[in-house]
């Protein structure tokens, strides 16, 4: 029998990412300008501390705040309850997280350290793949 696809399969590495330190109006900025509904915050080491976003960062509106009076850093707002995981799990048990979970991305962490993210596009991208679909096909008889 193959191996089921895992997530260190299909993951995007190159995660844009926070400090704790950036205010927040620069990471709203920075959020819009890479296209993101949120980003992990990590530490100079890598190590994963939270992520911000979109929803944390309505928080501001919803205190009508003036946006010269914002004076908050990303580690005021981040969420720090965070669903990780990692890249050795397998893409269907990942799915089913998805299902579980209203997450749109989890980050996925080895040894307390950020190496990716995987989003439920990137699992539907993967079970279009050929090679994906041959294995998934195996398996499943």
């Amino acid at each position: 029998m193959q191996p089921l696809p895992t997530v260190q399969d299909v993951m995007d590495t190159k995660v844009p990412t926070l400090s704790p330190s950036t205010p927040v109006l620069d990471a709203i900025d920075f959020l819009l300008k890479n296209r993101v509904t949120g980003a992990p915050v990590v530490d100079a080491d890598g190590t994963l501390l939270g992520i911000l976003t979109e929803k944390d960062c309505l928080q501001l509106v919803a205190r009508s705040a003036e946006p010269e009076n914002v004076r908050d850093l990303v580690g005021d707002l981040m969420t720090t309850e965070l669903v990780t995981i990692p890249p050795t799990m397998d893409i269907y048990y990942t799915a089913g997280l998805f299902l579980k979970k209203s997450f749109r991305r989890f980050p996925v962490v080895e040894e307390g350290r950020l190496v990716g993210a995987v989003t439920r596009f990137d699992i539907l991208r993967a079970i279009r793949q050929p090679a994906v679909r041959d294995r998934w096909s195996r398996n499943k008889g």
